[in-house]
């Protein structure tokens, strides 16, 4: 008898009846790898790093307290499309931190460590606020203030200070309430400073040598410093000397220039319109005129036109100087009180 291969009956079946019939093989582990796929793109949402909002920070303002504590001040551009929006801060020690929106409504926050994940509710500025205490460390009677910020900032420094030690040169520096605000450029800063200029070592002291390293510190440090501040204010003395002198420029050109006929009779309200008309003809003619020229244009005589002239005179609008064996009336470059 020999052997037959016997086909199954279902393989001859038509796909009539309604039954597909599907190849198996590797399902099995296609059912095994998906959930190994889904668990890994869950993974890598969770290990996405937040956010960082250094490159959106519109301002930053920093005010350093006579304690060490600095209050950090920033308006952070954010997007209001977002739910929640991570803000990373300076440091780790955070007190008294508080945000709000564009129309000063509170903001909930939750801090971990040196970043604050804050509900945007829809808002594109937020505005936060807080203070910190890693920002300043004290070594003997030196302070020390370190910062790496993205973004130009300004600080206002604690009043009676001496600055001994700058890593950078400010941009700007002004003096508000017997405290300098400096305006300092982004990336790392350091400033040493101590507290009252007695401080500074005046005298030998029993061990010449720690004092000696003492005073170079202290002075070279002053030294550097005061380069530092000497360099912004020459930078910047070009500018001011020039705009000093520009405004001197247009105080002597408006002087020059103040006794046009429509400012002396403003300022002189009680002329006549026979005096108004010769200080008219006067400011035509250059700015004076001899008696006799006066006399011809307005047909007086001389005594009448005299008077006219010593009258304008009194008012401090006009000089009488002889030439020529004339009266020449001249219009003054500044008016004079009334004789």
């Amino acid at each position: 008898m020999n052997p037959q291969m016997v086909v199954p009956y279902w393989q001859d079946r038509s796909p009539e009846d309604g039954i597909l019939f599907v190849r198996t093989k590797g399902i099995l582990t296609t059912m095994v790898r998906a959930p190994l796929v889904a668990v890994g793109l869950i993974v890598m949402a969770i290990s996405m790093p937040i956010q960082s909002t250094f490159g959106s920070i519109r301002t930053l303002e920093l005010i350093v307290y006579s304690d060490g504590t600095t209050h950090i001040s920033s308006e952070i551009l954010a997007d209001p499309l977002e739910p929640d929006f991570a803000v990373k801060l300076f440091g780790t020690t955070i007190d008294n931190f508080v945000a709000q929106d564009e129309n000063g409504f509170l903001l909930s926050a939750n801090i971990e460590e040196d970043s604050a994940l804050v509900e945007t509710l829809g808002s594109s500025t937020i505005s936060v606020n807080y203070d910190i205490q890693d920002l300043v460390s004290k070594e003997g009677r030196i302070w020390s203030f370190k910062i790496d910020s993205p973004v130009e900032y300004s600080l206002l420094m604690p009043s009676n200070i001496v600055i001994v030690g700058m890593s950078t040169y400010p941009l700007n520096m002004q003096m508000i309430n017997e405290r300098s605000q400096l305006l300092l450029p982004s990336g790392p800063v350091e400033i040493n400073y101590f507290f009252g200029v007695s401080q500074i070592p005046q005298t030998p002291t029993p061990n010449p040598e720690q004092n000696s390293d003492n005073s170079i510190y202290f002075i070279g440090g002053g030294i550097a410093a005061a380069g530092a501040i000497a360099a912004v204010f020459m930078k910047r003395s070009k500018g001011t000397t020039k705009k000093i002198t520009e405004t001197i420029v247009k105080q002597e050109q408006i002087t020059e220039k103040s006794l046009d006929v429509e400012t002396i009779f403003e300022l002189r309200p009680e002329l006549r319109d026979d005096d108004k008309q010769l200080v008219s003809f006067i400011s035509a003619n250059g700015g004076q005129a001899y008696e006799s020229e006066l006399r011809k244009k307005f047909l007086q005589p001389r005594t009448t036109m005299w008077r006219a002239v010593k009258r304008l005179e009194r008012y401090g609008i006009v000089e009488i100087d002889k030439k020529e064996l004339q009266n020449l009336v001249r219009l003054k470059k500044k008016l004079e009180d009334e004789n």
